[in-house]
Protein backbone atom coordinates (compact mmCIF):
# COMPACT_ATOMS: atom_id res chain seq x y z
CA UNK A 1 0.00 0.00 0.00
CA UNK A 2 1.43 3.30 -1.08
CA UNK A 3 -0.26 6.42 0.30
CA UNK A 4 0.69 9.94 -0.72
CA UNK A 5 2.60 11.64 2.14
CA UNK A 6 -0.27 14.10 2.78
CA UNK A 7 -2.74 11.23 3.09
CA UNK A 8 -0.29 9.27 5.25
CA UNK A 9 0.01 12.36 7.47
CA UNK A 10 -3.70 12.03 8.31
CA UNK A 11 -2.86 8.66 9.87
CA UNK A 12 0.51 9.45 11.43
CA UNK A 13 -0.16 12.98 12.68
CA UNK A 14 -3.92 13.43 12.86
CA UNK A 15 -5.03 10.07 14.26
CA UNK A 16 -7.00 8.90 11.24
CA UNK A 17 -7.61 5.17 10.94
CA UNK A 18 -6.42 3.26 7.89
CA UNK A 19 -9.51 1.20 7.12
CA UNK A 20 -9.10 -2.19 5.57
CA UNK A 21 -12.44 -3.83 4.70
CA UNK A 22 -12.19 -6.26 7.61
CA UNK A 23 -11.77 -3.36 10.09
CA UNK A 24 -14.58 -1.16 8.78
CA UNK A 25 -17.47 -2.70 10.76
CA UNK A 26 -15.64 -2.40 14.08
CA UNK A 27 -14.63 1.19 13.32
CA UNK A 28 -18.19 2.16 12.41
CA UNK A 29 -19.57 0.42 15.51
CA UNK A 30 -17.95 3.09 17.67
CA UNK A 31 -20.32 5.78 18.83
CA UNK A 32 -20.48 9.19 17.21
CA UNK A 33 -19.93 10.54 13.75
CA UNK A 34 -17.31 9.36 11.31
CA UNK A 35 -15.98 10.51 7.96
CA UNK A 36 -14.53 8.16 5.39
CA UNK A 37 -11.95 9.80 3.11
CA UNK A 38 -11.86 8.42 -0.43
CA UNK A 39 -8.86 10.12 -2.03
CA UNK A 40 -8.74 8.18 -5.25
CA UNK A 41 -5.55 8.25 -7.28
CA UNK A 42 -3.93 11.53 -6.23
CA UNK A 43 -2.27 11.89 -9.64
CA UNK A 44 -5.64 11.65 -11.35
CA UNK A 45 -7.46 13.62 -8.64
CA UNK A 46 -4.90 16.12 -7.29
CA UNK A 47 -7.58 18.04 -5.38
CA UNK A 48 -7.61 15.04 -3.01
CA UNK A 49 -4.39 16.42 -1.55
CA UNK A 50 -6.14 19.70 -0.76
CA UNK A 51 -8.95 17.77 0.93
CA UNK A 52 -6.39 15.74 2.91
CA UNK A 53 -4.73 18.95 4.08
CA UNK A 54 -7.97 20.66 5.14
CA UNK A 55 -9.72 17.64 6.68
CA UNK A 56 -8.06 17.93 10.13
CA UNK A 57 -8.95 21.64 10.16
CA UNK A 58 -12.57 20.79 9.37
CA UNK A 59 -12.62 18.32 12.24
CA UNK A 60 -11.20 21.01 14.54
CA UNK A 61 -13.85 23.49 13.34
CA UNK A 62 -16.48 21.01 14.56
CA UNK A 63 -14.74 20.50 17.91
CA UNK A 64 -13.46 17.04 16.97
CA UNK A 65 -16.99 15.80 16.53
CA UNK A 66 -16.08 13.21 13.91
CA UNK A 67 -13.25 10.76 13.54
CA UNK A 68 -11.51 10.19 10.23
CA UNK A 69 -11.00 6.95 8.35
CA UNK A 70 -8.79 6.73 5.28
CA UNK A 71 -9.89 4.19 2.69
CA UNK A 72 -6.87 2.64 0.93
CA UNK A 73 -6.92 3.04 -2.84
CA UNK A 74 -7.00 -0.72 -3.48
CA UNK A 75 -10.22 -1.03 -1.44
CA UNK A 76 -11.97 2.14 -2.56
CA UNK A 77 -14.12 0.63 -5.32
CA UNK A 78 -15.79 -1.93 -3.05
CA UNK A 79 -16.36 0.56 -0.22
CA UNK A 80 -17.47 3.25 -2.66
CA UNK A 81 -20.25 0.98 -3.95
CA UNK A 82 -21.47 0.41 -0.40
CA UNK A 83 -21.83 4.14 0.25
CA UNK A 84 -22.77 5.31 -3.24
CA UNK A 85 -19.58 7.24 -3.93
CA UNK A 86 -19.29 8.05 -7.61
CA UNK A 87 -16.85 10.96 -7.63
CA UNK A 88 -13.40 11.39 -6.10
CA UNK A 89 -12.20 12.74 -3.77
CA UNK A 90 -15.12 12.14 -1.43
CA UNK A 91 -15.93 12.53 2.25
CA UNK A 92 -18.68 10.20 3.44
CA UNK A 93 -20.25 11.25 6.74
CA UNK A 94 -21.75 8.51 8.91
CA UNK A 95 -23.28 8.13 12.35
CA UNK A 96 -22.35 4.66 13.43
CA UNK A 97 -23.09 2.63 10.31
CA UNK A 98 -25.83 5.05 9.25
CA UNK A 99 -25.31 7.29 6.23
CA UNK A 100 -25.52 11.08 6.66
CA UNK A 101 -24.05 12.73 3.55
CA UNK A 102 -21.31 12.71 0.93
CA UNK A 103 -19.26 15.76 -0.03
CA UNK A 104 -17.27 15.42 -3.23
CA UNK A 105 -14.30 17.41 -4.40
CA UNK A 106 -12.49 20.33 -2.85
CA UNK A 107 -14.73 23.19 -1.78
CA UNK A 108 -14.36 26.66 -0.34
CA UNK A 109 -14.01 26.67 3.44
CA UNK A 110 -17.40 28.34 3.91
CA UNK A 111 -19.06 25.78 1.63
CA UNK A 112 -17.53 22.92 3.58
CA UNK A 113 -18.77 24.41 6.86
CA UNK A 114 -22.23 25.08 5.44
CA UNK A 115 -22.59 21.50 4.19
CA UNK A 116 -20.98 19.62 7.08
CA UNK A 117 -23.05 21.27 9.83
CA UNK A 118 -26.44 20.01 8.58
CA UNK A 119 -24.95 16.63 7.71
CA UNK A 120 -23.82 16.14 11.32
CA UNK A 121 -27.18 17.31 12.68
CA UNK A 122 -29.38 15.48 10.18
CA UNK A 123 -31.04 12.11 10.44
CA UNK A 124 -29.50 8.91 9.21
CA UNK A 125 -30.71 8.10 5.70
CA UNK A 126 -30.11 5.43 3.11
CA UNK A 127 -26.84 5.77 1.19
CA UNK A 128 -27.39 6.83 -2.43
CA UNK A 129 -27.01 3.35 -3.87
CA UNK A 130 -29.39 1.44 -6.05
CA UNK A 131 -30.10 -0.98 -3.20
CA UNK A 132 -31.85 -3.48 -5.47
CA UNK A 133 -29.96 -6.63 -6.39
CA UNK A 134 -29.61 -7.06 -10.12
CA UNK A 135 -30.67 -10.51 -11.31
CA UNK A 136 -30.46 -11.79 -14.84
CA UNK A 137 -33.88 -12.45 -16.34
CA UNK A 138 -34.74 -15.99 -17.36
CA UNK A 139 -35.25 -16.39 -21.09
CA UNK A 140 -38.91 -16.53 -22.06
CA UNK A 141 -40.28 -20.00 -22.74
CA UNK A 142 -41.40 -20.53 -26.30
Amino acid sequence: MNLHPLVQRLIDHDGAALLMPEALAAWLARSGEHVLFFSGDTVRFPEALDVAAVLPELRAAFAGRFDIGVVPLEHEDAMARRFGVQRWPALVFLRGEGYLATLCGMQDWSDFLARIAPALEGPVTRAPTVGIPVVAAEPAAS
